[in-house]
């Protein structure tokens, strides 16, 4: 600035920075002019950003200085982005009416290049796999709280119902019923018929090594009777009725027909979530039922081929080998996983989103997570029918 004359220092007053351009034989030319230092250049950057954007139709671009009273730094930044961003549009650029001390600035900013892009250091190993634990350990405990309050809900929603018994849609609850216990049967028959022989075959050729091959009917009829018939139901009801209840609300959910029964004064509650708990809570003792006779009637076969035992002594081994409660804990258990399979089933459909993809992952995670809540229960329930000496 002090080596200004004062007819610099005014043209430099007077010319702020401005430049034109335009189009022709699909050339962009844009002669600069006026003062281009750093306390002007705000508005002509905005300005050449937008133009840089959308060129138009020119394939070469010329840039012209000859009518710059003043260029720095700044400026030679400016110019010489907009002419890399021509020349990234396909552009070239061509400059004309540049002095030697704009030639060296522009040199000179050219040299630089981009800035490099700041490079985060690595993650270590273990803080990446802590961060997993704990971002695990939060989706775990927030799943915990909704799954709670919906649990909450249900209660609510069968206080109200015994409260008032008319609110109870009984056409759901048989449809239901059949669904998730008749439509079963066949399944849970042939696996626990199967399962019931394969544990009664090897139960015998490792029994038979101590010579205590008769005691493989104990053998099937405690394993079945107490853990085996009720695990081999839960499992398969889990995987087929559990993920049909996450597949039919989850649907419904994303056509947004829960929104529609809830905008016509229904309750989802009471038409959706309660017949489906009810109906399987009622259906799964009976399948665990039919299951551990199909288990002995397939022990039972094999037994009958391998050691030669009539069905009438192997009836009577059953009945000397089994108690009530060995039959009785099986029962006790099945409405409580019954309705954990259909609670989380239930609620995992209502957790859909509006995707597709959504109604497939929800029902994925429901059938996981009911196996393994009916895992847990029922180690929670062999642990405590083992401190009550039952």
């Amino acid at each position: 600035m002090a080596g200004l004359s004062s007819r610099e220092a005014g043209n430099e007053a007077a010319e702020p920075a401005s430049y034109r351009a335009g189009i022709e034989n699909r050339v962009l030319r844009l002669e600069a002019a006026g003062n281009w230092s750093i306390v002007h250049l705000n508005k002509v950057d905005g300005e050449l950003r937008r133009l840089v954007a959308s060129p138009g139709e020119a394939n070469r671009a010329v840039i012209g200085l000859s009518a710059v009273s003043r260029f720095d730094t700044a400026a030679a930044a400016i110019i010489s982005r907009t002419a890399a961003r021509l020349e990234e549009q396909g552009l070239r650029v061509e400059f004309e009416g540049v002095s030697e001390a704009q030639h060296l600035l522009l040199d000179k900013v050219g040299s630089l290049g981009e800035p490099e892009p700041v490079r985060r250091p690595p993650v270590p190993a273990y803080l990446q796999i802590l961060g997993k634990i704990g971002e695990t350990l939060l989706a775990m405990a927030a799943e915990a709280r909704a799954m709670l309050g919906f649990v909450g809900a249900v209660i609510v929603t069968v206080g109200r119902t015994i409260a008032n018994p008319r609110r109870f849609r009984l056409v759901p609850f048989v449809h239901h019923m059949e669904k998730s216990g008749f439509d079963a049967l066949p399944l849970v028959c042939l696996l626990t018929f199967l399962i019931g022989a394969v544990v009664a075959q090897q139960g015998a050729v490792q029994l038979r090594q101590f010579g205590a091959e008769v005691f493989t009917v104990n053998l099937i009829a405690i394993i079945f009777l107490r853990e085996v018939g009720l695990l081999l139901t839960a499992i398969i009801v889990a995987g087929r009725s559990g993920s049909a209840f996450t597949a039919e609300i989850g649907s419904m959910k994303m056509r947004e027909e829960i929104d529609a029964m809830r905008t016509l004064g229904l309750d989802p509650m009471d038409m959706l979530i309660l017949p489906r708990v009810a109906a399987l809570t009622v259906t799964l003792p009976l399948l665990t039922f039919i299951a551990d006779v199909m288990g002995l009637v397939g022990g039972g076969l094999v037994v009958f081929f391998m050691l030669d035992m009539s069905p009438g002594v192997y009836i009577t081994r059953v009945q000397e080998a089994v108690g009530f409660w060995t039959f009785g804990v099986g029962l006790v258990k099945a409405p409580f996983m019954a309705a954990v399979i259909a609670l989380v089933g239930c609620r995992a459909g209502l957790a859909v989103t509006g995707s597709a993809e959504s109604v497939g992952a929800m029902t994925t995670s429901s059938v996981v997570r009911s196996i393994f809540l009916v895992i847990i229960l029922d180690a929670l329930f062999a642990m405590f029918f083992t401190a009550v000496d039952i």
